[in-house]
């Protein structure tokens, strides 16, 4: 009896189009998704830390700004305007008078150089026992104190190097308030829309994430930002202001240079007693100061630099989850990247991109419950 024969059918090419044709589709839907998102993105990164920061702005002063609305019959619009009216006024006001004492500071440092009238004391001896650099900073100094005009003269690439710098630094520091103006402005609109904007944002990540875990995600975004902002950028900016106005009331020089100085230290949790005690020194070592005018700007420094202690009660609501290097590694990340704008925007993003990352490990179904406290508390 003869074995039944097989055949095998190869399939046709009907069969490859209808295995072909989901996964085409997805491809290209996948392809123009991603040049939306590409073109989108190109459209708003001009704008893209003013646009955060306003985000951030709106975001931490929506509880005052729906105090206000309570008070004002509930026109949200009108609550949003006094906000920032009021905000404009009483932090860009200072800040501005601080940026034109950096100005008017290095204006005279130049024209002290090129009059030949800049004196440099001498330097301490004991500036050679330093390590490593020692020896060549006392070189400099002494070279300094004995022919400043020679040295002006064989550091002329450097100083036109250092002035280029200085005046960008001034200018992309003016800039800055001007973003900063705009993202108030901006921080105001959404403030005014804010109860559709927080249903939107809910909506967002019930979508993305799930609608159980969606609005937990939306209060953990709230509570960091406005923590980040509040507790740190806030108390660290407002400290600055009142230690650069109290340094220009004092008549300390570069008194704008130590009030940017501060805020970084704020930022970084650094007491302002850092800035405070060599400017009280200055004030009692210079002669310029009459005794009773002494005391009295020592006092009014010393309440400036200890604002924080005030500070804090009524700023911070809670305690701020992510660690400080952490804030502090935005802050100068931002500062590179994107100036004085970009330094407020990079420290809440990095503590927002920690915290989330953290919950992330946290929520892991295969941690023990007591991995889990842990991870907890170190957030």
């Amino acid at each position: 009896m003869a074995p039944l024969a097989t055949t095998v059918r190869r399939p046709g090419p009907e069969f490859g189009r209808r295995v072909s044709s989901p996964l085409l589709d997805v491809l290209i839907r996948a392809a123009l998704i991603g040049a939306m998102a590409l073109l989108c993105y190109e459209v708003l990164a001009p704008f893209r830390a003013l646009m955060l920061w306003a985000l951030i702005l709106a975001v931490s002063l929506y509880p005052l700004q729906q105090a206000l609305a309570r008070r004002v019959g509930g026109r949200q619009g009108v609550a949003a305007t006094i906000v920032v009216i009021s905000g404009s006024v009483l932090l860009l006001a200072p800040t501005l008078l601080l940026v034109s004492s950096v100005g008017h500071s290095l204006e005279n440092l130049v024209r002290s150089a090129q009059a030949d009238t800049l004196a440099i004391p001498a330097p301490p001896a004991r500036i050679r026992d330093w390590p490593i650099v020692g020896e060549r900073i006392h070189d400099v100094w002494s070279q300094a104190h004995d022919d400043l005009p020679g040295l002006v003269k064989s550091m002329q690439p450097r100083i036109r190097e250092f002035a280029r710098a200085s005046l960008a630094f001034v200018a992309g520091f003016g800039l800055g308030l001007l973003q900063f103006l705009a993202s108030f402005v901006i921080a105001g609109i959404l403030m005014a829309y804010g109860d559709a904007g927080a249903r939107g944002a809910r909506a967002i990540f019930e979508r993305v994430i799930d609608r159980e875990r969606g609005d937990a995600f939306v209060k953990l975004l709230t509570g960091t930002i406005r923590a980040v902002a509040k507790g740190v950028i806030g108390i660290a900016f407002v400290q600055a202001i009142l230690v650069g106005l109290a340094l220009l009331i004092a008549d300390v020089p570069w008194a704008g240079v130590l009030a940017a100085i501060t805020l970084v230290l704020g930022i970084a949790q650094v007491p302002a007693l850092v800035v405070i005690l060599p400017a009280i020194v200055y004030i009692w070592s210079s002669g310029h100061y009459s005794t009773g005018t002494a005391i009295a700007h020592t006092i009014v420094l010393l309440l400036s630099g200890m604002a924080d202690n005030v500070l804090k009660p009524l700023m911070l609501g809670r305690g701020v989850d992510a660690p400080m290097p952490v804030v502090l590694f935005g802050a100068l990340g931002g500062l590179a990247s994107g100036g004085i704008l970009g330094m407020f925007v990079g420290a809440t993003v990095l503590a927002l991109g920690y915290q989330i990352f953290m919950s992330w490990v946290a929520n892991n179904p295969t941690t023990t419950s007591a991995a889990r406290n842990e991870l907890d508390s170190q957030r």
